[in-house]
Protein backbone atom coordinates (compact mmCIF):
# COMPACT_ATOMS: atom_id res chain seq x y z
CA UNK A 1 0.00 0.00 0.00
CA UNK A 2 1.29 3.62 -0.70
CA UNK A 3 2.83 5.30 2.14
CA UNK A 4 0.91 8.73 2.30
CA UNK A 5 1.70 11.12 4.93
CA UNK A 6 -1.27 12.14 6.97
CA UNK A 7 -1.45 16.17 6.30
CA UNK A 8 -0.64 15.12 2.63
CA UNK A 9 -3.67 15.95 -0.15
CA UNK A 10 -4.03 13.70 -2.49
CA UNK A 11 -7.41 12.89 -4.71
CA UNK A 12 -8.52 9.93 -4.32
CA UNK A 13 -8.93 9.32 -8.23
CA UNK A 14 -5.44 10.04 -8.58
CA UNK A 15 -3.76 6.72 -10.09
CA UNK A 16 -0.70 6.11 -7.01
CA UNK A 17 1.49 3.23 -7.43
CA UNK A 18 1.44 0.85 -4.34
CA UNK A 19 4.83 1.42 -3.64
CA UNK A 20 4.69 5.19 -4.29
CA UNK A 21 5.61 7.59 -0.87
CA UNK A 22 3.90 10.74 -0.82
CA UNK A 23 5.29 13.15 2.29
CA UNK A 24 4.04 15.91 4.45
CA UNK A 25 2.24 18.47 2.74
CA UNK A 26 2.05 17.76 -0.47
CA UNK A 27 -0.66 17.95 -2.70
CA UNK A 28 -1.83 15.09 -5.75
CA UNK A 29 -4.33 16.37 -8.23
CA UNK A 30 -7.06 14.01 -9.82
CA UNK A 31 -5.39 13.38 -13.28
CA UNK A 32 -1.62 12.35 -12.21
CA UNK A 33 -0.28 8.91 -12.31
CA UNK A 34 2.54 7.94 -9.93
CA UNK A 35 4.33 4.77 -10.96
CA UNK A 36 6.18 2.24 -9.02
CA UNK A 37 8.84 4.03 -6.21
CA UNK A 38 7.86 7.32 -7.16
CA UNK A 39 8.84 9.31 -3.93
CA UNK A 40 7.49 12.99 -3.39
CA UNK A 41 9.44 14.09 -0.42
CA UNK A 42 7.31 16.66 0.87
CA UNK A 43 5.69 20.15 0.08
CA UNK A 44 5.35 18.98 -3.51
CA UNK A 45 2.60 19.87 -5.77
CA UNK A 46 1.41 17.63 -8.62
CA UNK A 47 -1.17 19.34 -10.68
CA UNK A 48 -3.38 18.71 -14.23
CA UNK A 49 -2.60 15.15 -16.37
CA UNK A 50 0.54 14.49 -15.10
CA UNK A 51 2.68 10.85 -15.05
CA UNK A 52 5.65 10.37 -13.08
CA UNK A 53 7.72 7.64 -14.19
CA UNK A 54 9.26 4.99 -11.50
CA UNK A 55 11.75 5.36 -9.65
CA UNK A 56 11.81 9.08 -9.76
CA UNK A 57 12.18 11.36 -7.12
CA UNK A 58 10.76 14.91 -6.16
CA UNK A 59 12.39 17.47 -3.67
CA UNK A 60 10.34 19.81 -1.98
CA UNK A 61 8.34 22.99 -3.18
CA UNK A 62 8.76 21.72 -6.90
CA UNK A 63 5.61 21.79 -8.89
CA UNK A 64 4.92 19.24 -11.55
CA UNK A 65 1.97 19.66 -14.01
CA UNK A 66 1.08 23.32 -13.91
CA UNK A 67 -0.87 25.39 -16.35
CA UNK A 68 1.48 26.86 -18.83
CA UNK A 69 2.52 30.38 -19.21
CA UNK A 70 1.30 31.44 -22.36
CA UNK A 71 -1.34 33.86 -23.11
CA UNK A 72 -3.29 31.71 -25.20
CA UNK A 73 -4.20 29.06 -22.65
CA UNK A 74 -7.69 28.73 -22.22
CA UNK A 75 -7.99 26.04 -19.68
CA UNK A 76 -7.64 22.54 -21.88
CA UNK A 77 -6.48 18.96 -20.39
CA UNK A 78 -2.78 19.12 -21.54
CA UNK A 79 -0.10 16.84 -20.21
CA UNK A 80 3.23 16.93 -18.56
CA UNK A 81 5.23 13.02 -18.86
CA UNK A 82 8.34 12.73 -16.91
CA UNK A 83 10.18 9.41 -17.84
CA UNK A 84 12.17 7.12 -15.35
CA UNK A 85 14.24 7.08 -12.35
CA UNK A 86 15.07 11.56 -12.69
CA UNK A 87 15.87 13.20 -9.56
CA UNK A 88 14.36 16.76 -9.81
CA UNK A 89 15.27 18.89 -6.67
CA UNK A 90 13.93 21.70 -4.46
CA UNK A 91 11.54 24.82 -6.00
CA UNK A 92 11.97 23.19 -9.88
CA UNK A 93 8.69 23.99 -12.04
CA UNK A 94 7.73 22.08 -14.97
CA UNK A 95 4.67 23.39 -17.24
CA UNK A 96 2.26 20.99 -19.20
CA UNK A 97 1.75 21.76 -22.65
CA UNK A 98 -0.20 23.46 -24.81
CA UNK A 99 -2.85 22.93 -27.12
CA UNK A 100 -0.97 25.08 -29.76
CA UNK A 101 2.38 23.53 -29.02
CA UNK A 102 1.31 19.84 -29.55
CA UNK A 103 -0.56 19.39 -25.81
CA UNK A 104 2.16 18.08 -24.18
CA UNK A 105 5.58 18.78 -22.05
CA UNK A 106 8.25 15.59 -22.32
CA UNK A 107 10.88 14.76 -19.99
CA UNK A 108 12.90 11.62 -20.28
CA UNK A 109 14.61 9.70 -18.12
CA UNK A 110 17.84 9.69 -15.43
CA UNK A 111 18.12 13.43 -15.62
CA UNK A 112 19.01 15.46 -12.69
CA UNK A 113 17.23 18.78 -12.27
CA UNK A 114 19.08 21.25 -9.31
CA UNK A 115 17.29 23.80 -7.53
CA UNK A 116 14.97 25.95 -9.70
CA UNK A 117 14.91 24.86 -12.92
CA UNK A 118 12.53 25.21 -15.33
CA UNK A 119 10.60 23.36 -17.98
CA UNK A 120 9.00 25.42 -20.12
CA UNK A 121 5.26 24.13 -21.84
CA UNK A 122 5.88 21.70 -24.62
CA UNK A 123 9.22 21.22 -24.27
CA UNK A 124 11.10 18.51 -25.26
CA UNK A 125 13.75 16.98 -22.82
CA UNK A 126 16.01 13.81 -23.54
CA UNK A 127 17.39 11.14 -21.44
CA UNK A 128 20.36 11.59 -18.90
CA UNK A 129 20.45 15.46 -19.10
CA UNK A 130 21.66 17.82 -16.25
CA UNK A 131 20.32 20.51 -15.74
CA UNK A 132 22.33 23.05 -13.00
CA UNK A 133 20.37 25.41 -10.49
CA UNK A 134 18.13 27.26 -12.05
CA UNK A 135 18.66 26.36 -15.91
CA UNK A 136 15.53 27.41 -18.07
CA UNK A 137 13.76 26.32 -21.01
CA UNK A 138 11.51 28.41 -22.75
CA UNK A 139 8.40 26.98 -24.38
CA UNK A 140 8.63 24.39 -27.09
CA UNK A 141 12.68 23.98 -26.62
CA UNK A 142 14.08 20.80 -28.05
CA UNK A 143 17.24 19.33 -25.58
CA UNK A 144 18.74 16.39 -26.70
CA UNK A 145 20.16 13.21 -25.03
CA UNK A 146 23.15 13.75 -22.69
CA UNK A 147 22.93 17.26 -22.84
CA UNK A 148 24.28 19.47 -20.02
CA UNK A 149 23.04 22.93 -18.82
CA UNK A 150 24.89 24.88 -16.55
CA UNK A 151 23.36 27.42 -14.00
CA UNK A 152 21.66 29.80 -14.79
CA UNK A 153 21.19 29.46 -18.49
CA UNK A 154 18.16 30.16 -20.33
CA UNK A 155 17.16 28.53 -23.52
CA UNK A 156 15.21 30.68 -26.08
CA UNK A 157 11.79 29.37 -26.94
CA UNK A 158 11.48 27.07 -29.99
CA UNK A 159 15.27 26.58 -29.78
CA UNK A 160 17.33 23.43 -29.59
CA UNK A 161 20.19 22.33 -28.26
CA UNK A 162 21.73 19.02 -29.57
CA UNK A 163 22.30 15.72 -28.52
CA UNK A 164 25.81 15.62 -26.38
CA UNK A 165 25.74 19.25 -26.12
CA UNK A 166 27.06 21.59 -23.12
CA UNK A 167 26.01 25.07 -22.23
CA UNK A 168 27.57 27.33 -19.62
CA UNK A 169 26.66 28.74 -16.79
CA UNK A 170 24.89 32.00 -17.62
CA UNK A 171 24.20 31.49 -21.11
CA UNK A 172 21.84 33.15 -22.84
CA UNK A 173 21.20 30.74 -25.85
CA UNK A 174 18.78 32.67 -28.58
CA UNK A 175 20.32 30.10 -31.69
CA UNK A 176 20.16 26.61 -32.20
CA UNK A 177 23.30 24.56 -30.33
CA UNK A 178 24.90 22.01 -32.68
CA UNK A 179 25.41 18.18 -31.01
CA UNK A 180 28.37 18.09 -28.88
CA UNK A 181 28.68 21.75 -29.00
CA UNK A 182 30.22 24.67 -26.46
CA UNK A 183 28.69 27.37 -26.33
CA UNK A 184 28.70 30.20 -23.37
CA UNK A 185 27.80 33.93 -23.18
CA UNK A 186 25.55 36.65 -23.85
CA UNK A 187 24.05 35.86 -26.21
CA UNK A 188 25.99 32.25 -26.28
CA UNK A 189 28.27 31.78 -28.92
CA UNK A 190 29.56 28.54 -30.00
CA UNK A 191 33.24 27.70 -28.77
CA UNK A 192 34.24 24.59 -29.98
CA UNK A 193 32.81 20.73 -28.92
CA UNK A 194 31.69 19.76 -25.37
CA UNK A 195 35.31 18.14 -24.87
CA UNK A 196 34.67 16.81 -21.19
CA UNK A 197 31.61 15.31 -22.33
CA UNK A 198 32.87 13.06 -25.20
CA UNK A 199 35.69 11.80 -23.05
CA UNK A 200 33.17 11.19 -20.20
CA UNK A 201 31.27 8.94 -23.03
CA UNK A 202 33.86 7.00 -23.89
CA UNK A 203 34.96 8.47 -27.21
CA UNK A 204 38.59 7.65 -27.96
CA UNK A 205 41.46 9.86 -29.14
CA UNK A 206 41.08 8.69 -32.93
CA UNK A 207 37.15 9.69 -33.19
CA UNK A 208 37.87 13.00 -31.79
CA UNK A 209 40.35 14.19 -33.51
CA UNK A 210 38.36 13.43 -36.34
CA UNK A 211 35.28 15.31 -34.79
CA UNK A 212 37.98 18.46 -34.48
CA UNK A 213 38.94 18.36 -37.70
CA UNK A 214 35.22 17.95 -39.20
CA UNK A 215 34.38 21.07 -36.64
CA UNK A 216 37.46 22.83 -38.04
CA UNK A 217 36.26 22.37 -41.71
CA UNK A 218 32.74 23.16 -41.25
CA UNK A 219 33.53 26.41 -39.04
CA UNK A 220 37.17 27.68 -39.72
CA UNK A 221 37.41 26.41 -43.62
CA UNK A 222 37.22 28.49 -47.02
CA UNK A 223 33.89 29.55 -48.53
CA UNK A 224 30.48 30.50 -47.70
CA UNK A 225 28.68 28.33 -44.79
CA UNK A 226 26.87 26.23 -47.26
CA UNK A 227 29.71 25.62 -49.25
CA UNK A 228 31.87 24.25 -46.18
CA UNK A 229 28.73 22.01 -45.02
CA UNK A 230 28.47 20.20 -48.34
CA UNK A 231 32.31 19.39 -47.92
CA UNK A 232 32.56 18.55 -44.49
CA UNK A 233 29.31 15.89 -45.19
CA UNK A 234 30.72 14.71 -47.91
CA UNK A 235 34.64 13.96 -46.85
CA UNK A 236 32.80 13.01 -42.81
CA UNK A 237 30.16 10.43 -44.47
CA UNK A 238 31.82 7.26 -41.96
CA UNK A 239 31.87 9.90 -39.17
CA UNK A 240 28.46 8.65 -37.86
CA UNK A 241 28.33 12.08 -35.01
CA UNK A 242 29.63 14.45 -38.05
CA UNK A 243 26.36 13.38 -39.71
CA UNK A 244 24.00 14.20 -37.14
CA UNK A 245 25.39 17.45 -36.67
CA UNK A 246 24.63 17.91 -40.58
CA UNK A 247 21.06 16.63 -40.09
CA UNK A 248 20.76 18.82 -37.19
CA UNK A 249 21.86 21.96 -38.92
CA UNK A 250 19.94 20.54 -42.68
CA UNK A 251 16.55 19.83 -40.33
CA UNK A 252 16.62 23.79 -39.81
CA UNK A 253 14.12 25.22 -37.06
CA UNK A 254 12.61 28.35 -35.75
CA UNK A 255 16.16 30.08 -34.54
CA UNK A 256 19.07 30.66 -36.31
CA UNK A 257 22.30 28.44 -35.85
CA UNK A 258 24.93 29.43 -32.95
CA UNK A 259 28.23 30.31 -34.63
CA UNK A 260 31.53 31.06 -33.56
CA UNK A 261 32.41 34.82 -33.25
CA UNK A 262 33.79 36.21 -36.52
Amino acid sequence: MSRIHPTAIVDPAARIAADAEIGPWCHVGPDVTLHAGVQLVSSVIVDGVTEIGAGTIVHPFSVLGGPPQHGGYKGEPTRLEIGENNLIREGSTFNRGTVQGGGVTTVGSSCMFMTGAHVGHDAVVGNQVTFANNATLGGHVVIGDNVFLGGLCAIHQHGRVGRGAMVGGLAAVTRDVIPFGSVWGNHARLHGLNMVGLKRRGFDRTRIKQMLAFYRDLFEGEGTFAERLDRAEAESRDLAEAAEIVAFIRDGGSRPLCLPET
